[in-house]
C-alpha cells in the first residue's frame, strides 16, 4: 500500500465518516459496500422473474398431475412421488371459498390457488428465495363429488434457481473484483497514487526549502483533472517566487536609498553647519568696514590725549574720564564682536531678551553705519521677558532680522527719522498634545516690523531656503534667513514672515520669533553687555 505524508487532519465530525483514511482504504470500503449492493440488486431485481416462471412450472405440473387423477380416479401413484401433494374432500378442506367451490360445481375447469401452507418436503430456504410454497391447483370430481386439491414442489428446478442466483452473483463479482483489480493494480497506482505522491513530495521540499525540487517536471504531470492542479501549484508558486524576488529586490532597492538617504542628511546637516559658519564669518568680514569706522573716533581721542602726556603735558580730570570711556567703549565694541564670533560650548539657559535686541541691534550699526543713521530702534520688549535659548544663538538671529530690515528701509529712503520697531510679549497658545499635557503654554514672542517694501510674493513660499535673498550683493550672502529659521527651530521655536496690512496702507514686512518662555529673575550669565557667553552657531 502506497504510504504518504501524514497530513493534519480536519475534524472527523467536520468531515465525514471516512476522512481520516487513506484513499486506498476509502476505495476498499466503497468495493464492498459496492460488492453488497450489487448483490442484493441483483436478488430484488431476478427473484420475481424466476419465482413467476418456478411456479408455472409447478402449477403446469400440478395441472398434468390432475387431470391424470380425474382420468382414472387412482390416487397412490401420484402420492408416491416426491415433492406432490394430493387433497380430496369438501371445499373447505381443500381450501377452497364459497364461490370458488360454486364456480368448480357449475364449470368444470381447474383453477389455480396460491396455497398459504408449505407442501410437504418443500425446502424452505429456496421456498424463501421464490417467494413462499407452490401453487395448488384445484378441481371438482363429479364422479365422486368431491374436490381435488394438486400442489407439486419442483425441488430441482428450485435448487437450479439457487445455483443460478449463486452463479450469477458470483460472476458478476468476479468481474466486478477483476475491474477493481485492474484499477488499483493498472490504473490508480500510475494516475492517482503517484501523482498525489509526486504533489507530496513536492510539497515537503517546499517546505524544507528545497527549491530546486518544489516544481513539478512537466514530465510527470498528467493530463487529467489531477494533471491540472499540478499545473496551477506551480504557477502559483512561481508567481509567489516572482513576488519574493520582487519583494527582495525592492527591499534592496529600499535599503540602497535609505542608505543614500543617511548619507545625504549626513551631507546636508554637514552643510547646513558650514552654512551657518559661513554666514556669521561673512556678517563678521561685512562688520569689520564699520567696526574700522566706529574705531576711529576714539582712537582719534585717545591719540591726541596720549600725545598730549607724552610731551609732557599733565591731562585734566576731564581728559582722564574721556580717556576711560573712550577705552571702555572700545572694550565694549571689541566684546561685541568677540562674542559673536567666539566658538562655545552649547547651553540654554533663561535670557532676557531686551538686552538681546539691544546687542544685535548695536551690531548693526557697526555693520550698517551709514545705512542705519536716519533709522531709530523702538525696542518696546519688556524688561522682563525671558525666553528658554542660547543667547549668543539667538543674537545671530536678530543681527539677521534687524540687518534684513535696515536694508530694506535704506532701499526704499524717506524724509526725517525713521523707527524699526521691535515688540515683545507673552502668547499663550496650545502644545498639542493630548492628555493631560493638552493645557496651553507660554510662548515668548518677538515681532520685527519695518517700513520698506515688503518681501516679493514670489520669495515668499520659499523665503527660508538657502540663497533665497534677491540681494546677494557685497552686503548679501543668502544664507542669513536659512541660518535663523534652523536656529529657532532647533531651540522649539518658530519663525513667521508677512507683510504689513494696516489700515493706514503702510508697507513693509513683519517677521515673527516665537520661542519657549523662561523664568525671570535667573542668573543668566551675562557679560557687561548682556550677551551670556553660550554656544556658538557653528556647533548646532
Amino acid at each position: 500500500m502506497a504510504r504518504f505524508p501524514s497530513q493534519t487532519p480536519a475534524p472527523r465530525s467536520r468531515r465525514g465518516l471516512l476522512a481520516g483514511f487513506r484513499i486506498r482504504i476509502k476505495l476498499i470500503v466503497l468495493h464492498t459496500c459496492f460488492s453488497l449492493a450489487l448483490a442484493g440488486i441483483l436478488i430484488l431485481a431476478l427473484r420475481p422473474a424466476v419465482s413467476e416462471v418456478v411456479k408455472q412450472a409447478e402449477a403446469h405440473e400440478a395441472g398434468v398431475i390432475l387431470a391424470a387423477l380425474l382420468a382414472d380416479g387412482d390416487t397412490g401413484w401420484a402420492a408416491d412421488k416426491a415433492g406432490v401433494n394430493v387433497t380430496r374432500g369438501a371445499a373447505a378442506q381443500v381450501g377452497l371459498a364459497a364461490a370458488q367451490a360454486a364456480q368448480l360445481a357449475a364449470e368444470p375447469r381447474p383453477i389455480t390457488l396460491p396455497s398459504s401452507r408449505p407442501s410437504p418436503g418443500e425446502d424452505m430456504a429456496s421456498g424463501g428465495i421464490l417467494n413462499g410454497p407452490a401453487p395448488t391447483v384445484v378441481a371438482f370430481d363429479k364422479s365422486r363429488g368431491e374436490y381435488i386439491a394438486v400442489s407439486v414442489v419442483l425441488r430441482g428446478a428450485r435448487d437450479a434457481v439457487v445455483r443460478l442466483y449463486t452463479l450469477v452473483t458470483i460472476a458478476l463479482l468476479a468481474v466486478y473484483a477483476l475491474v477493481a483489480a485492474a484499477l488499483e493494480l493498472f490504473v490508480l497506482p500510475q494516475h492517482v497514487y503517484k501523482p498525489i505522491r509526486t504533489m507530496l513530495d513536492a510539497d515537503a521540499a517546499l517546505q524544507e526549502g528545497r527549491f530546486d525540487e518544489e516544481i513539478i517536471p512537466d514530465a510527470d504531470i498528467p493530463a487529467d483533472e489531477l494533471g491540472e492542479i499540478m499545473r496551477s501549484r506551480n504557477a502559483s508558486i512561481l508567481a509567489v517566487r516572482r513576488h519574493e524576488a520582487d519583494l527582495a529586490d525592492a527591499l534592496r532597492r529600499l535599503e540602497e536609498v535609505a542608505t543614500d538617504l543617511k548619507r545625504k542628511n549626513h551631507l546636508l546637516e554637514t552643510a547646513r553647519r558650514n552654512m551657518a559658519d559661513a554666514d556669521r564669518l561673512a556678517s563678521l568680514g561685512l562688520m569689520s568696514a564699520g567696526i574700522a569706522h566706529e574705531l576711529n573716533t576714539p582712537l582719534s581721542v585717545l591719540k591726541g590725549l596720549v600725545e598730549k602726556l607724552d610731551r609732557g603735558v599733565p591731562v585734566s580730570t576731564t581728559e582722564a574720564a574721556l580717556m576711560l570711556r573712550v577705552v571702555g567703549r572700545l572694550e565694549r565694541l571689541s566684546e561685541s564682536l568677540l562674542d559673536f564670533a567666539r566658538v562655545r560650548e552649547a547651553s540654554s539657559a533663561s535670557t532676557l531678551l531686551r538686552p538681546l535686541v539691544e546687542e544685535a541691534w548695536t551690531l548693526v550699526r557697526l555693520d550698517r553705519a551709514a545705512e542705519s543713521k536716519s533709522i531709530e530702534l523702538d525696542n518696546a520688549v519688556p524688561a522682563d521677558l525671558c525666553a528658554w535659548c542660547d543667547a549668543d544663538r539667538i543674537v545671530q538671529v536678530l543681527l539677521n532680522l534687524l540687518r534684513n530690515a535696515v536694508d530694506a528701509m535704506a532701499a526704499r529712503p524717506r524724509q526725517g527719522a525713521r523707527t524699526l520697531a521691535v515688540i515683545g510679549e507673552t502668547v499663550a497658545r496650545p502644545t498639542g498634545r493630548a492628555g493631560p499635557e493638552a493645557e496651553e503654554r507660554g510662548w515668548a514672542s518677538l515681532t520685527i516690523t519695518d517700513d520698506g517694501p515688503g518681501i516679493d510674493p514670489d520669495v515668499m513660499a520659499r523665503l527660508f531656503e538657502p540663497f533665497a535673498s534677491t540681494r546677494l550683493d557685497a552686503k548679501g550672502t543668502g544664507l542669513g534667513l536659512a541660518v535663523a529659521e534652523g536656529i529657532i527651530r532647533e531651540h522649539g521655536g518658530v519663525i513667521v514672515a508677512r507683510n504689513r496690512s494696516d489700515a493706514s496702507g503702510s508697507t513693509g514686512a513683519v517677521f515673527e520669533v516665537i520661542l519657549p518662555v523662561g523664568e525671570t529673575g535667573m542668573d543668566t550669565g551675562r557679560t557687561e553687555i548682556g550677551v551670556p557667553r553660550v554656544i556658538d552657531s557653528a556647533r548646532n
